[in-house]
């Protein structure tokens, strides 16, 4: 089977070029879609990287770009790939393979973050406080490596969000003694301080950033096992829910027969609505760690904690329950978030894109092999847990 690599970039950096280069050689074409790159950048790394070049004046979104891409991809198989990601030599292999089953829509690869990061495990017991259900261990201010700051940059599961009081102080709790990551510079030379002292010894580890993708029972979607260091308890494969659009490939003739992604989304959960129809038309999603994927962090983005991330996501997270939910749970989304204070502008773009949403769930409708209480009840709620003990200690899942 003959493959074509999308790749949509609107704000290129250094990753762009090695990310086409990592993919010239596995697949028949590559495109790169350049979504209004200032100065057409991306096109000029393209140009170069050898990739059909797709320019667009202004940023019309992720998903619109993707589809624009599939649209004129050629090949039997068509893979999504993030422009600040870097695809292993056996990626589209390892894919075709799997895809080789018709019962499959798509297949997912292990994807790791990019970065090194240092372990720390406090031996800290747990503690609660009146009206929080979070275990906490110890306060975060401050988490310096060779004098730059990096408390946002911390992630695993010993580390909860950040806070922040009116007077500006920002702290993150740990989460007693779970282990969490401080990400480390190129270089052999490495100070490391925090709150001013040097932390207990860890090991350097690469992490997970997806093995799959969860479906909570508010309707929220989530990376398996993200920020768990990459030892091997995930390298096991397995049908999942839903699968990341960092890295994601299926057949051309199922991306036609699901559909496009849904262009209204823009960007964020146009990867879980995607899945979900497929899923609801009564095909699987794999993942399989037969080939991994390396990922830098939200570069694309600007990075989780920018507030228009936020809207958007939690926006078509809403809209996504409408489209492919069970009718009740989508009914009880709208009200909730009805119900809900000011939020920066979700609200409102759910009532823009509501009467789309209804439509088009009773066009989609019309191809369900498969009810939206089956798949909700098969798949809410699973995958949640996952070993997230320190780099050694976690089992093959």
């Amino acid at each position: 089977m003959t493959t074509s690599v999308v790749v949509v970039s609107y704000r290129p950096g250094q990753w762009l070029a090695p990310c086409l280069a990592s993919v010239a050689t596995q697949a028949d074409e590559v495109l790169l879609l350049d979504n209004g790159s200032e100065g057409a950048s991306a096109s000029r790394i393209g140009l170069e990287a050898g990739a059909t070049v797709v320019r667009s004046e202004f940023n019309r979104g992720f998903a619109p770009a993707c589809n624009e891409g599939a649209h004129r991809a050629r090949g039997d198989v068509l893979a999504l790939l993030n422009d600040d990601a870097l695809a292993s030599p056996g990626w589209l292999t390892a894919a075709t393979e799997v895809l080789k089953d018709p019962s499959v829509a798509a297949v997912g690869p292990k994807v790791v973050l990019s970065d090194r990061y240092r372990e720390v495990v406090y031996a800290d017991p747990s503690w609660h406080v009146d009206g929080d259900d979070r275990p906490l261990g110890r306060q975060l201010r401050s988490v310096e490596v060779n004098g730059a700051e990096l408390l946002e940059g911390v992630i695993g599961p010993g580390a909860h969000r950040m806070e922040r009081n009116e007077a500006g102080d920002r702290w993150r709790w740990t989460a007693g003694p779970k282990p969490w990551y401080i990400p480390l510079p190129d270089g052999a030379d490495i100070v490391t301080r925090v709150n001013g002292e040097v932390p207990p010894p860890g090991p350097e580890v690469r992490l997970v950033n997806s093995a799959g993708l969860f479906l909570d029972r508010r309707g929220y979607a989530g990376d398996i096992g993200i920020g768990t260091a990459d030892d091997g308890r995930f390298d096991k494969a397995g049908e999942r829910f839903a699968l990341s659009g960092t890295a994601f490939v299926t057949r051309m003739s199922t991306w036609r027969e699901v559909g496009p992604f849904a262009g209204r989304f823009f960007a964020y959960y146009e990867d879980v609505d995607w899945c979900w129809r497929a899923r609801l038309a009564g095909m699987r999603l794999v993942y399989d760690p037969a080939a991994t994927v390396e990922h830098k962090r939200s570069a694309s983005s600007g990075g989780e904690h920018q507030p228009w991330v936020r809207v958007m996501a939690e926006r078509n997270r809403t809209l996504v329950m409408v489209r492919n939910g069970p009718r009740h749970l989508a009914a009880a989304a709208l009200r909730d978030r009805a119900a809900r204070g000011p939020d920066g502008g979700v609200r409102a773009g759910i009532a823009r894109l509501l009467p789309w949403a209804l439509v088009s769930r009773a066009r989609l409708a019309r191809h369900w092999e498969l009810r939206p209480h089956e798949v909700w009840d098969r798949w809410a709620g699973q995958d949640l847990d996952w070993p997230d003990g320190p780099a050694g200690t976690g089992t093959q899942r």
